[in-house]
């Protein structure tokens, strides 16, 4: 047990009263106590013990004084209100630890993207038919867009027309040859076929192009009509259905993949039915976008 120099003192107090052979005793069994709880090789004396202890008190007691303190201050910012539940200020240390972080927020609209390999599920559906399928869509639609709305006239604007016979539908440029009189004026010779003279003249009066065919005998003249800023609306509102039209096909395509998932219910997890729809929407979304793209610079050219 370790004791002070005050308390040894203090133990050995009714010995120093003592005389003779006895005080002489009870000295020697005082120096014993005393020096006995210190390492005899580290030379220090009692006093000095005594004043290292109280040097280590006074460093000990400006610790507690500093924890004590009702404020403490860090990196943010002095700390004077407790959270609930708090009940001491925590120290310089710990504080770093209740700062909170502003979570990212993410923009409007945004989703992770799924891919999946579309050889991994071709038990379930066929990804790459249905992306065909919406590229046979995407197209169709740059077709009508070149075939029907284009400002300028030239006798390969005619060949979209077709024409319904006794033996099917045709294009008029199989059953008549047409070429360009002038710049106002395009004549079709239904020679060939001179039977489907009628039936070509009212395909070129139903198009979208606002044609007024006049025939004579087995040729067709079609005057060509001035381009007006009227004439540029109608067709970018052609523009505008036309790209509806393909919208709905996309939407067709892709009720009819979700419709064959519905029915791997059985037999496929839930989470990988999930995905796949996913999947599909994500390439209906992106055909979907070009669509978009398709009709904007289009308007922009009927526009001028």
């Amino acid at each position: 047990m370790f004791l002070s120099p005050r308390e040894n003192c203090l133990k050995f107090e009714p010995c120093r009263r003592l005389s003779g052979p006895r005080s002489r005793r009870c000295a020697a069994r005082l120096s014993v106590d005393v020096v006995t709880p210190f390492s005899p090789a580290s030379g220090r004396s009692v006093r000095g013990v005594a004043e290292m202890a109280l040097s280590q008190i006074g460093l000990l007691r400006a610790l507690l004084r500093r924890s004590a303190a009702p404020v403490t201050w860090s990196r943010l910012g002095p700390i004077t209100k407790l959270a609930p539940g708090q009940k001491t200020v925590p120290p310089p240390s710990l504080a770093r630890l209740y700062a909170t972080k502003k979570s990212k927020v993410k923009s409007k609209g945004q989703q992770v993207k799924v891919n999946i390999n579309a050889a991994l599920v071709e038990d379930i559906i066929n990804l790459r038919e249905v992306r065909e399928e919406m590229a046979a869509v995407l197209s169709a639609l740059k077709d009508d867009f070149s075939r029907s709305l284009s400002i300028r006239t030239s006798p390969g604007a005619l060949d979209h027309v077709t024409v319904s016979t006794k033996d099917g539908r045709f294009p008029i440029n199989q059953l008549g040859q047409i070429s360009m009189k002038s710049p106002q004026l395009i004549v079709v010779n239904m020679t060939g076929f001179p039977e489907a003279t009628a039936a070509a003249a009212q395909a070129l009066r139903d198009s979208s192009m606002r044609l007024n065919p006049e025939v004579e005998g087995t040729v067709i003249r079609v005057p060509v009509p001035m381009v007006t800023r009227e004439h540029r609306e109608n067709l970018a509102k052609l523009a505008k259905q036309f790209s509806n039209k393909a919208k709905e096909s996309l939407r067709k395509v892709r009720s009819s993949a979700v419709t064959q998932l519905k029915k791997e219910k059985d037999r496929v997890s839930e989470d990988t039915l999930r995905l796949i729809e996913k999947q599909v929407q994500q390439m209906t979304d992106s055909f979907t976008a070009d669509i978009e793209k398709q009709l904007s610079t289009k308007t922009k050219e009927l526009l001028g």
